[in-house]
């Protein structure tokens, strides 16, 4: 397995909405090893397929308590009842904020074989499919903070080691 570079706040690849992931073989069971080996490096829950540089609807997460997985092509539904908690993302490394996100949701997609999938869940899960989600859709997110957090979060963005030129405003 190889640990892959984590693309970060600023490149394109980032902002770009993924194409559908059509072909199940051993190419995909490949970069999916590889994007949890890369996941676990980091540390991180959650990682879509494009903060590894592969435009690809897929994301793998492992959120603790044996609620691991691989979803590819996912499409959501959520409740109405909502959570606000801590967010971070690799992308956007070393930085938390409160987000508000829905305290359930249910996710439909398609496994590593390409087999139909159902998973639902709450909390950290429900907020883990959110943000992966959003991620393969071209969001960050920053992108959705509450006006106060996301004023702070382009400040610390902007002064960040890592930073690059961003691509929002």
């Amino acid at each position: 397995m190889t640990i892959m570079p984590i693309r970060i706040w600023g490149d394109p690849v980032l902002r770009t909405p993924c194409d559908p992931v059509t072909t199940f073989d051993s190419d995909l069971r490949r970069l999916v090893d590889d994007m949890f080996e890369t996941m676990y490096d980091a540390p991180g829950v959650g990682l879509a397929a494009n903060q590894v540089g592969v435009s690809l609807r897929l994301f793998v997460y492992d959120v603790g308590d044996g609620l691991k997985g691989v979803v590819a092509n996912p499409e959501l539904e959520l409740s109405e009842e909502e959570q606000v908690g801590d967010e971070g993302c690799l992308s956007v490394p070393g930085l938390a904020y409160n987000r508000r996100r829905a305290m359930h949701a249910t996710v439909t997609g398609q496994d590593v074989n390409g087999e139909p999938l159902t998973l639902t869940g709450s909390g950290l899960l429900a907020r883990c499919f959110q943000h992966e989600t959003d991620h393969i859709n071209g969001e960050l997110y920053v992108d959705k903070l509450d006006r106060d957090e996301r004023k702070a979060a382009l400040k610390a963005i902007r002064e960040a080691d890592w930073a690059r030129e961003p691509s929002v405003g």
